[in-house]
């Protein structure tokens, strides 16, 4: 078979053939990995070696058709009793997947190379024929594949490269056919302007007779021929009123007819956006097994919500995160066989993979049943790694403790393996989902296990939108963060130490002004009820109030050209039905601005100009962490010597409070959110109003590196949060400011 050419006009449709019956490969192996008794995975896997065999001899790709063969060999011996399908068997099986798939990946340019004899096809061959050969191969049961043997094998294979042309969108034939179908409904639809376009015509005519023996009558035509003329223009202008009632029913029912089939063919066209969960997972569940296998642990992937529909950008940026989350709860979180008898568990852990749409956002949980976090642990890890002084680490609380894990180059191993132990991991895995507009939460009980909860949004290009009018003008907020939308009349509200209240469910929230968290100036409103949305988190609500509700909108997201950098309190563009612009609120951003607003009861603070200063005045720092605790320590030392102090939650925050305020210092911190210290700097330093204001960086990191690229970024000064004790941080901000106003 070397001899033979490669169609390579079939090698498209192989491919995806190739793709489904590996899928079925795998999961028919792992169910029967589980279950040796369940014969339809081992029917479904014979049918599949059969299908992959007989594509392969069509394209003619002879290591194909030979690895298939073997396979198929063994699958029906299995089925004969002989020799029996156990972990051993079920490993090489498992390597011959991975020879096809890699197989079908390979670029048109290399896969003439699989036609002629190759070194890793031979040895697999002659493994599976030697196994066949063995009457009893329970000997080897559990011994996995020898190391040097998969590095000779995978040295000696074709590396499939990427493929270089457009991206391919797979559309099943249902999805095909309504979209032609909504085709077929928009031709006829338009075939309908055609006879509507000739009765404007004729209306037009009409009004050109009626408008000339209206002339007729204006140069006073007299006795019976003024009398004709009169009569004749009645009969047109009833001609025009019924022919424009006419027109007039035709337009309506034309612009419902439109209105629903363009609906109904956008609502389509994403739908074949939208994937199913399944899709994006299919290697998860051999991935645990492998990594499993490979540290003498039994894990089993649970996954729940395979048919959770996703959109494929976002399904496409989850699995390389998800991935570093199953390996870290395999390796970091589940225990040995024994520890788990000890421990009264099962001997088989289970790693959890849950997809759910909640409240308008997608939610990815990543669960197991393992040890947990060790909290002691963790917090000794960080004072000896001199990340923060031993002081403010046993004051952070567990939220802000976990937060240490997604530091880059933090772990919790002392020895570095080949699965982990390099710190690489969270930080890649908040990067990656912040990058899609989302957020990662951990959670974790000691003995039961760790959860980690990311939240994202449902699509990209889509969002449901509240839509409400503020000074005159329309604003959107994706419904996903919006908590409720109510209508307070004036009389119930009340008045708590100078601030306005509402009460909602047994609870008071605070008011505040949408015009006034956007710059304007609040106005007292004219009705009885205020339109107000409530957002923010169950521990701290907001109320938002707004001029009107304009109603939901599904909005198109128009993101704003990268030279405008970051507009405060809003995150993109979009245009309304009629073409009119609107801004979505990015609601994060002013649900911070909303508790500035809010905490300092002093709404002018928001809007001071850098142009107003005042010598009497005291020296303005601003703070800007993302941690509650170091924020507060920071705060109150530096109010201690005598400074005015303002706090930023993260860098993005700290971006637009330094361009809606005056400050004589920045206190930031590197490894925040949004925007990172390191930004902030540079961003500092490119502004021409703001270049010359003195930046000093406190962080975690003490090394020389560190410190390198904090100083290189323009800061003025560089400092180790473990210095926060003692009179350091006070000299190195009486250097770049003097000592404070009294």
């Amino acid at each position: 078979m070397s001899g033979e050419s490669i169609d390579f006009s079939m090698l498209g449709i192989f491919r995806t053939e190739a793709e489904g019956q590996t899928q079925a490969l795998t999961s028919s192996l792992l169910e029967l990995e589980q279950d040796p008794a369940a014969t339809d995975a081992l029917e479904a896997c014979m049918r599949a070696a059969h299908s992959l065999k007989g594509a392969s001899r069509i394209v003619g790709i002879s290591a194909g058709v030979e690895v298939a063969h073997v396979m198929e060999d063994c699958f029906v011996a299995a089925q004969q009793g002989q020799p029996p399908l156990n972990r051993a068997r079920i490993d090489l099986m498992l390597r011959g997947v991975d020879l096809l798939t890699r197989l079908a990946q390979t670029p048109e340019a290399k896969i003439a190379q699989w036609t002629g004899k190759m070194a890793e096809v031979d040895v697999f061959v002659a493994e599976v024929n030697q196994a066949l050969e063995k009457q009893n191969p329970s000997a080897q049961e559990n011994k996995p594949p020898a190391k040097e043997k998969i590095e000779r094998a995978a040295a000696s294979s074709p590396a499939p490269e990427p493929e270089t042309s457009a991206r391919v969108l797979r559309v099943t034939a249902d999805n095909l056919n309504r979209l032609l179908a909504l085709a077929g409904e928009s031709v006829v639809e338009s075939s309908r302007l055609k006879p509507f376009s000739d009765a404007l015509l004729r209306l037009k005519r009409s009004h050109h007779e009626l408008a000339k023996l209206l002339d007729h009558l204006a140069v006073g035509s007299a006795g019976e021929r003024a009398e004709t003329v009169r009569v004749e223009a009645k009969q047109r202008v009833a001609e025009c009123r019924e022919l424009l009632e006419e027109r007039l029913t035709d337009l309506d029912m034309l612009d419902r007819r439109a209105a629903d089939l363009a609906r109904r063919l956008y609502n389509e066209a994403l739908a074949i956006r939208m994937r199913p969960f399944s899709d994006g997972i299919q290697g998860f569940h051999r991935l645990v097994r492998d990594l499993g296998h490979s540290l003498g642990k039994e894990v089993k992937l649970e996954v729940v919500g395979e048919e959770t529909r996703i959109d494929r950008d976002i399904l496409e940026h989850l699995k390389a995160p998800l991935n570093h989350l199953l390996r870290n709860a395999v390796d970091h979180g589940v225990e040995s066989p024994p520890a788990r008898h000890a421990a009264g568990k099962p001997p088989e852990a289970v790693v959890r993979l849950e997809a759910r749409h909640s409240a308008g956002v997608l939610q990815i949980t990543v669960s197991d049943d393992g040890l947990g976090i060790d909290l002691e642990r963790l917090r000794d890890t960080v004072i000896v790694r001199q990340l923060a002084s031993e002081e403010t680490v046993r004051a952070l609380s567990e939220p802000e403790l976990l937060e240490f894990l997604f530091l880059p180059g933090f772990t919790l191993k002392k020895t570095v393996t080949e699965v982990s132990g390099r710190g690489v991991g969270l930080d890649v895995v908040r990067n990656m989902v912040q990058g899609v507009r989302g957020s990662v939460r951990i959670s974790t009980r000691s003995g039961e296990g760790s959860r980690f909860q990311l939240q994202l949004p449902l699509t990209l290009s889509v969002i449901r939108s509240l839509l409400v009018e503020i000074d005159g003008e329309p604003y959107a907020f994706p419904l996903a963060h919006v908590h409720r939308t109510l209508k307070v009349p004036k009389g119930t509200i009340e008045w708590l130490e100078g601030r306005p209240h509402a009460a909602l469910d047994g609870r008071r929230i605070g008011l505040v002004s949408a015009r006034q968290v956007l710059g304007g100036d609040a106005n007292e409103a004219k009705e009885e009820e205020l339109p107000v949305i409530v957002v923010g988190n169950p521990q701290a609500l907001y109320g938002l109030v707004v001029d009107r509700f304009l109603g939901e909108r599904e909005l198109v997201v128009q993101p704003f050209d990268g030279r405008l950098s970051k507009i405060k309190d809003i995150a993109a563009g979009a245009l309304m039905m009629d073409g009119a612009p609107v801004l979505i609120v990015d609601t994060e951003d002013m649900i911070r601005s909303v508790e500035k607003l809010a905490s300092s009861g002093r709404p002018e603070n928001l809007r001071r100009r850098s142009g107003d200063s005042d010598p009497h005045k005291k020296k303005r720092i601003l703070v800007v962490d993302d941690s509650l605790t170091v924020r507060e320590l920071e705060r109150k030392l530096l109010t201690h010597w005598g400074y005015e102090v303002e706090v930023a939650v993260d860098g993005m925050d700290g971006w637009n409070a330094l361009r809606a305020g005056s400050f004589d210092l920045v206190v930031s911190d590197v490894d925040m959110p949004r925007l990172d210290g390191i930004e902030l700097v540079k961003l500092i330093k490119r502004d021409q109003v703001l270049k010359a204001l003195p930046v000093m960086i406190i962080s975690y990191k003490d090394r020389e590196e560190d410190r390198r690229r904090g100083l290189d970024a323009g800061a003025d000064y560089y400092l180790a949060k473990a210095s926060f004790h003692d009179e350091t941080l006070l000299q190195a901000v009486v250097d770049l400011i003097g000592e404070a106003r009294l």
